[in-house]
């Protein structure tokens, strides 16, 4: 495999576990986006469909199982270390 990124791995570098994000969701009944929020747990490069890509897994806040995220459609809401300076 040659040395080219990871397909969002740029993008990845502005998030560490432990960061809020949010991501967009269509909702067909309401017809509507809808906001979700978590928290990242790991971030990694995965070969999918034969192109490396970045991957994020988030923690959703409304429930407890792990999600996996195309890295690039996640937005930065709140990083981990502005949580632990606030006191």
């Amino acid at each position: 495999m040659d040395s080219k990124k990871a397909f969002g791995e740029l993008h990845s570098k502005d998030f560490n576990v432990g960061d809020i994000v949010e991501w967009s969701t269509w909702d067909d009944l309401e017809e509507r986006w809808i906001q979700n929020y978590g928290v990242i747990t790991e971030t990694k490069n995965e070969l999918r469909h034969n192109r490396l890509v970045s991957i994020s897994k988030v923690l959703p806040v409304n429930c407890s199982t792990e999600m996996e995220h195309f890295t690039m459609s996640l937005r930065l809401v709140s990083k981990s270390k502005d949580i632990e300076g606030a006191s």
